[in-house]
């Protein structure tokens, strides 16, 4: 490597709020799923009450509790939305996941009525339809770009998508965004929502690198991912599937 290679700006938002299951691990297939190629990466974490100064080029988030969420939505509207909104506008990726999508979609009511709002990255909504209803929970399979993504769902809340949002992907097992209309996650732009846990990227390969590329195209858009070998990975990708009752 050198001086002249390109660096992948990552910021970590809130790690200590939005980790339920495992998601900070999505972080950690990012970085090494780079090292493995010679590209380097820088990673902020960015806790709740601090303010983000510098572009970045992929913004990642996990999932947290309703109190959690509390905190990292003053967080987001009282320091970091214009600096968010004004990197993916200018090219940067997103990985968003269970809180963290809500939060990055127009609001979150919760069951006992109170409202978060959230940055409008994805042209949706959450409503938590109160505790006597079940939760959408287990082994999540959908379709996506020809291919299938696995994870695990655990959420109360229902999202529903906006004119404007494309789904991520479509349910074949699971729940997805409201277990009524077979969607799962949104897309808006470069940035990407999901429930998917467990965490989503290291048993999706295929996704990590997508979202990779996504994050490399406004800095270094000729710079090729060489292959990897995946066998571990896959392993886990058919180990989910079968965790879901499919094969």
């Amino acid at each position: 490597m050198t001086d002249s290679d390109p660096v992948l700006r990552i910021a970590y938002l809130y790690p200590d709020l939005m980790n339920l299951y495992a998601d900070r691990g999505n972080v950690t297939c990012l970085e090494r799923r780079c090292a493995w190629r010679g590209l380097r990466t820088v990673v902020k974490r960015l806790e709740w009450n601090e303010r983000l100064a510098d572009p970045t080029d992929l913004y990642v988030i996990g999932g947290g509790q309703d109190r959690q969420q509390q905190l990292a939505s003053k967080g987001l509207i009282s320091h970091n939305a214009d600096r968010i909104l004004s990197d993916l506008g200018d090219g940067a990726a997103m990985l968003a996941v269970c809180g963290g999508y809500q939060l990055m979609a127009h609001l979150y009511r919760a069951a006992d009525g109170s409202e978060l709002p959230g940055l409008g990255v994805f042209d949706a909504e959450t409503i938590h339809p109160g505790s006597d209803v079940p939760r959408c929970i287990g082994n999540v399979v959908c379709d996506w770009n020809e291919s299938r993504i696995v994870g695990f769902e655990n959420h109360g809340g229902r999202t529903y998508l906006g004119p404007d949002a494309t789904p991520l992907a479509q349910v074949v097992r699971g729940h997805g965004n409201n277990a009524e209309d077979g969607t799962e996650g949104a897309v808006a732009g470069n940035a990407i929502g999901t429930y998917l846990h467990g965490s989503v990227l290291p048993k999706n390969p295929h996704l990590a690198d997508q979202i990779i590329r996504t994050a490399l195209a406004r800095i270094a858009p000729d710079f090729e991912l060489a292959p990897l070998d995946d066998a571990a990975e896959w392993a886990a990708h058919r180990a989910a599937m079968r965790a879901a009752g499919l094969r």
